[in-house]
């Protein structure tokens, strides 16, 4: 795997002992350097994968302040969530006078891996990412904070990075949402998650089964799926709900999987709330767009954005040391709509 590059310019000059004036020049193939010279420093800077800072250079011609640039990793796009916290992102990096540089991962590691080296030869002056679905090697992340550039993560976190961090409460949403099936009536209740591999999986499970034992319930692993989208929702409930002891209950990890059990169980004749009671986790559009109206949690994405740029540009601006790890947590709060037995007296 191709390493970032850290070599600079003044790394070459003390390699040859010469000036960093002259290692520009012969980069620059200038006659003014001898042919010799100049081959022998392209090829160190090559071996070397040294990468100009060619923004920095731009700007010492024009003789301009280096723009304050940040960059931006997205999972994907079309989620509303992660929508949200971009334009979070964008609003607070704009009223303190910074720019951002978005791509999306599209929830594949070696896409990840490729923007991040994109980010650091762009020398962004840090980045905000979500890890993707599939990333377990952290290598790149580490790569970055060893070359100096502040990380901050928001939703998806990596145990295995030491990096400032941005999150919802997670274990807390998912034990109100659930607590409020139990408290509605629900006896069996379903869990659609993420892969386990997600700290945001993993503490929405442990709401969900904390919730079940504080209640006198037994946790089942024949009512868990590991299930996060619309189409797989739809295709795995039927399974659950032809069972003779059925759910009657299901908290879904998002508000589009939650929507994929509800027709699913509407398809099959189940009436929503009356015969099966759904919660989601988003509180996105979608949420107020399906008929009945989706109980769910509110993750507040706009505030994780502005969150993790404040704590980025503090780093950058030396108003938090660089090697300090800032944790935040953005607080969830249970919207009740028409999904839910209590939700049916609530208008929206």
């Amino acid at each position: 795997m191709k390493e970032f590059a850290q070599l600079t310019m003044k790394d070459i000059a003390e390699h040859f002992g010469t000036s960093v004036a002259t290692v520009s020049r012969a980069l620059k193939d200038s006659p003014r350097i001898s042919a010799e010279r100049r081959k022998a420093i392209q090829e160190f800077a090559r071996e070397h994968n040294f990468c100009p800072n060619t923004i920095a250079e731009s700007l010492r011609n024009s003789r301009v302040m280096q723009p304050k640039l940040i960059g931006v990793i997205l999972p994907e796009i079309v989620h509303y969530y992660f929508s949200s916290i971009l334009a979070g992102i964008e609003e607070m990096a704009s009223q303190n006078g910074y720019r951002i540089m978005v791509a999306v991962s599209d929830e594949k590691y070696e896409r990840e891996v490729k923007i991040c080296q994109s980010f650091y030869e762009n020398k962004v002056c840090g980045i905000i990412v979500s890890q993707a679905k599939d990333t377990v090697n952290y290598e790149h992340f580490n790569r970055l904070i060893d070359s100096g550039v502040p990380l901050v993560f928001y939703d998806r976190i990596c145990t295995g990075v030491d990096a400032s961090r941005v999150v919802v409460d997670d274990y807390k949403g998912a034990f109100t949402a659930v607590e409020h099936l139990i408290d509605t009536g629900c006896k069996r209740i379903a869990f659609y998650g993420s892969p386990m591999t997600l700290e945001i999986s993993k503490n929405r499970y442990n709401g969900y089964k904390d919730a079940l034992l504080r209640h006198g319930m037994t946790v089942e692993n024949a009512l868990t799926r590991f299930c996060d989208n619309r189409a797989d929702a739809e295709i795995i409930t039927p399974e659950l709900l032809r069972q003779e002891d059925r759910p009657d209950g299901f908290f879904a990890v998002n508000d589009d999987t939650a929507i994929g059990i509800m027709y699913a169980a509407k398809r099959m004749g189940f009436k929503v709330p009356d015969d099966i009671s759904i919660c989601g986790f988003t509180n996105g559009q979608r949420a107020i767009a399906c008929d009945p109206t989706l109980t769910t949690v509110e993750q507040r994405g706009r505030k994780v954005g502005s969150e993790a740029v404040d704590i980025l540009i503090k780093k950058v601006e030396g108003l938090i040391p660089k090697n300090k790890v800032e944790r935040r947590i953005v607080k969830t709060r249970l919207v009740i709509r028409g999904t839910t037995r209590e939700g049916l007296k609530i208008k929206n």
